[in-house]
C-alpha cells in the first residue's frame, strides 16, 4: 500500500496535462476521474492538498513581531497589510489563501461526484469508501480553515444571522457562490466530518492522507472553536483512543537547525503552511515574554528556538522538521483539548493529568514537577497558558484568541511598526478578514463589514 501511495503521487505529477487541469480553473468537473486510482491520485496531489495551508490567521495573531527593516523590505502588499489588521486588500488576485482552500474543496467535490454513487466491483468497495471518506474530510478541513479566517467567531446566540462562508458542494462552476450563515457553515463542517469518520481507516498509508483519528481531531478542534466543550472533549478522547503517542523530547537529536522529526509519532495528519515573509523564521521574532515563559529545564526552550540577534529568537520547532510551519492535528493538541474541556467540566484531576502527560515529555528528565490546580478556574488558566506554548505556530492561536474573546477574555492585539502602533480590539469586525476583492467582484457576494 505504501508503495502504491508514492506511485500514485508520482504518476499524477508525471502527466503535465493532468497537472495543468488541476492547476487551472477547468470549465467542468475533472475529466480524468475515470476510476479509483485516478480519484486517489487527485487527493494525493500533496503540493495542493497538504502543502498550501493558509497563513493569514497565523500572520494576524500575536506570537511574533517584526523589525522595521524586515517589514519595510516586503513587497507583497497583502503581507504588509495583514500583520497590521488593515480593513481591505489583504489578498491580491492570484495564488492566495482563498484560492488554495477552495481548490481543495473543488478536488474533494470532483472526486465525490465521480465515485460516490458509482457502481464498482466488490474488491474496490473498501477503497471507494476510503476515498469518499478522504474527500469529506478534505472538504470539512478547507471549510473549517476558511471559516476561521473569513468569518467571525461562532457564537450560538447569533450564528443563524451571522455571515459564514460559501459552501461549495458541487464541482459545477455554473452553480453560483452564495454565503451561508455561520450556523449553516458549521453544520456542514460537522456533517462532513461525521460522514468521513466511519469511512476512514485508523491507520492511513501515510499521514498525508486523512484517517479516523485525524477526522476525530478536526471535529474536536471544530467543537472547541464553537464553544461546545463537552463535544470537543468527547471527540478529542475518541482521537486519543486510537492514537495517543507523545514524543519524549529527551531523545531528540538535531538535523541541522531542526530537532523535530517530520511525520513524527504525534502527527495525525500532515499539512503545512509555506510561510509568507512575516512568518518565516528568517524574519519573524517570537514574542519575548512568550519565549521567557519557557524555563531552563523546558527542552522546548533549546530545541525550538534559535538566536535571531541580541535578545531575539526565531522559531525552529515546526513538526515539519523544516522552515515550513506544521498546521495539522497532532496528539499533543488532543491531550490539551481534552484537558481544557475537563477543566471546563470541573474535572480538575483529569484536566491536570492530561496537561502533565504532555509536559513531562517536554522537560529534562528528572526535573519536571507535575502541575497542580486548586480549582477548575486555576486548572483552566494553566492549560490555556501551556496550550499557547505547546501549540506555537500551528495556526491555532488566531482561532484561540477569537474564541477566548467570545467567552469574555477581552484580548486586544497590538503591534508597533515604524513607530506606529496598530491595535485590534477584542471582537472587532476585523477578526473576520476581508474576502479577496476579486472574488467579491466576480460573485457578487457581500463583503465582511468593517
Amino acid at each position: 500500500m505504501k508503495k502504491y501511495f508514492f506511485y500514485s503521487l508520482a504518476c499524477f505529477l508525471a502527466f503535465p496535462s493532468c497537472e495543468k487541469t488541476l492547476e487551472t480553473k477547468p470549465s467542468s468537473t475533472l475529466s480524468v476521474l475515470s476510476g479509483i486510482k485516478e480519484a486517489q491520485a487527485v487527493l494525493d496531489a500533496y503540493s495542493f492538498m497538504n502543502f498550501r495551508a493558509p497563513g493569514a490567521g497565523e500572520m494576524s495573531a500575536d506570537d511574533y513581531y517584526m523589525l522595521n527593516a524586515e517589514y519595510n523590505i516586503m513587497t507583497n502588499e497583502g503581507m504588509r497589510r495583514t500583520p497590521i489588521w488593515e480593513k481591505d486588500n489583504l489578498f491580491p488576485p492570484g495564488e492566495n489563501n482563498w484560492l488554495a482552500l477552495y481548490r481543495v474543496v473543488y478536488y474533494a467535490n470532483s472526486v465525490l461526484e465521480a465515485i460516490e454513487n458509482k457502481e464498482l466491483p466488490t474488491n474496490e468497495q473498501q477503497e471507494k469508501e476510503n476515498i469518499c471518506g478522504q474527500s469529506f474530510f478534505w472538504r470539512a478541513y478547507a471549510f473549517q480553515k476558511a471559516a476561521s479566517i473569513w468569518a467571525m467567531v461562532y457564537d450560538p446566540a447569533v450564528a443563524n444571522k451571522t455571515m459564514g462562508i460559501p459552501l461549495r458542494l458541487t464541482a459545477d462552476f455554473n452553480v453560483p457562490s452564495v454565503r451561508s450563515t455561520l450556523e449553516e457553515t458549521y453544520q456542514q463542517i460537522v456533517s462532513d466530518l461525521k460522514k468521513a469518520i466511519p469511512l476512514l481507516p485508523v491507520t492511513p498509508v501515510h499521514v498525508m492522507r486523512p484517517s479516523k483519528p485525524a477526522a476525530y481531531a478536526i471535529l474536536a478542534r471544530t467543537y472547541l472553536y464553537m464553544g461546545e466543550y463537552g463535544k470537543a472533549g468527547l471527540y478529542a478522547d475518541s482521537s486519543l483512543q486510537l492514537r495517543s503517542s507523545l514524543m519524549d523530547f529527551n531523545t531528540l537529536t538535531a538535523s541541522g537547525n531542526y530537532f523535530m522529526p517530520q511525520f513524527n509519532i504525534e502527527v495525525l495528519h500532515h499539512t503545512i503552511i509555506q510561510p509568507p515573509n512575516p512568518l518565516a523564521n528568517s524574519q519573524n521574532k517570537i514574542d519575548s515574554n512568550l519565549y521567557k515563559s519557557y524555563v531552563q529545564n523546558d527542552l522546548r526552550r533549546t530545541l525550538w528556538f534559535r538566536s535571531a540577534g541580541t535578545g531575539m529568537v526565531a522559531f525552529f520547532g515546526s513538526y515539519d522538521g523544516t522552515g515550513n510551519l506544521f498546521s495539522g492535528p497532532a496528539t499533543d493538541e488532543m491531550y490539551l483539548t481534552r484537558a481544557e474541556c475537563s477543566a471546563r467540566n470541573n474535572n480538575v484531576s483529569a484536566a491536570m493529568s492530561d496537561l502533565n502527560a504532555v509536559l513531562i515529555k517536554r522537560w529534562k528528565t528528572g526535573t519536571f514537577v507535575p502541575l497542580t490546580a486548586s480549582t477548575p478556574a486555576d486548572a483552566l488558566d494553566k492549560i490555556i497558558t501551556e496550550r499557547r506554548k505547546e501549540l506555537l505556530m500551528r495556526d491555532l492561536r488566531w482561532m484561540d484568541i477569537k474564541r477566548y474573546n467570545r467567552d469574555g477574555a477581552g484580548m486586544s492585539l497590538k503591534r508597533t511598526i515604524n513607530g506606529v502602533t496598530y491595535t485590534l480590539p477584542a471582537n472587532d469586525l476585523r477578526f473576520a478578514l476581508p474576502i479577496p476583492e476579486d472574488i467579491i467582484a466576480l460573485t457578487g457576494m457581500p463583503q465582511n463589514p468593517r
